[in-house]
């Protein structure tokens, strides 16, 4: 099984080449606290907070992924050259649609720095 890299509170960090490290490695979960069931939902993926990653042909973010729990949600994948060659956010919007409570992850992956996991993010369901 491969390492998973995870975020670290960067307000905590001292040396700043290590925030833009962790930062734009890390993926972050944006959506709604609350969501109705049967409802279409939106979560949107954002790499980076803070930081740009790269996007060059042999350092990008070739994929990002969405869990509930220990099942695939969804998942995306990004070919070099996506952003343009151009540092940036890699972000993607997943519409789902929940009948019970959630427990999101997101899961990324840099092909120079290996696999990272977002906080989780918790959804209540309501009917």
């Amino acid at each position: 099984m491969p390492k998973i890299n995870t975020y670290q509170d960067i307000s905590l960090i001292d040396r700043e080449a290590k925030k833009d490290y962790i930062d734009r490695h890390s993926p972050f979960i944006h959506t709604v606290d609350e969501a109705k069931a049967g409802e279409k939902l939106t979560v949107k993926v954002k790499m980076g907070n803070e930081y740009v990653h790269p996007d060059d042909f042999d350092h990008f973010i070739k994929f990002i992924q969405l869990w509930n729990g220990d099942t695939l949600l969804a998942e995306t994948n990004f070919p070099p050259g996506t952003l343009g060659n151009k540092a940036g956010h890699a972000e993607v919007d997943f519409y789902i649609v929940p009948s019970k409570d959630l427990n999101l992850v997101a899961m990324a992956y840099c092909t120079k720095h290996g696999l990272w996991q977002s906080d989780p993010k918790a959804v209540k369901i309501s009917e």
